[in-house]
């Protein structure tokens, strides 16, 4: 059944921070992938990504993803998760999914430091190549997107997912 909210976007779209907000507006439970993971690890993401390397985190992230079974949640997905097409195929399954964009300069702006902040990412590769890689498979998953420009638009962002999810009858 298809009565979920799943938040995709890059690291510092907000969508963790929009999931909560979003949950408490319409009544729903609240879900972060990145925290399931950690806590099936027992470390957090940079550790996963430091000890036992990007497959490793993957491979965990897609069993999540993939395993999920939740009923009226906003989920948030860390912003690897498309990287799964397996979990986002369950993902689509289980809810509406939402794309969060924000364009890469106020990515840019959020993240300070990609190499600390948990962030998946192959060696040499730059924020930038994470965005242009992603972008694509941000489009190909979701089922509506919405456009965040700033910090400030949040609550705004709220209201009008809220009342798309609420035309779409979910």
């Amino acid at each position: 059944m298809k009565n979920n909210i799943v938040l995709i976007g890059m690291p510092g779209s907000g969508k963790s921070t929009l999931g909560v907000l979003l949950a408490k507006a319409i009544g729903y439970s609240f879900l972060d992938t990145d925290l399931v993971i950690s806590r099936r690890a027992g470390k957090p993401l940079q550790k996963i990504l430091d000890c036992d390397g990007l497959g490793f985190f993957l491979t965990l992230e897609e069993a999540v993803g993939s395993g999920l079974e939740c009923d009226h949640t906003v989920i948030a997905t860390g912003g690897s998760m498309v990287l799964s097409a397996a979990a986002m195929e369950h993902l689509r399954e289980i809810g509406t999914v939402v794309f969060i964009d924000v364009p890469f300069e106020e990515i840019c702006r959020r993240v300070k430091n990609i190499r600390t902040r948990g962030i998946v990412f192959h060696p040499n590769e730059t924020l930038e190549d994470v965005y242009r890689n992603r972008l694509p498979l941000y489009a190909k998953y979701a089922d509506i997107s919405v456009e965040v420009v700033s910090a400030a638009d949040i609550e705004e962002t709220v209201d009008k997912i809220s009342e798309i999810i609420g035309k779409s009858n979910i």
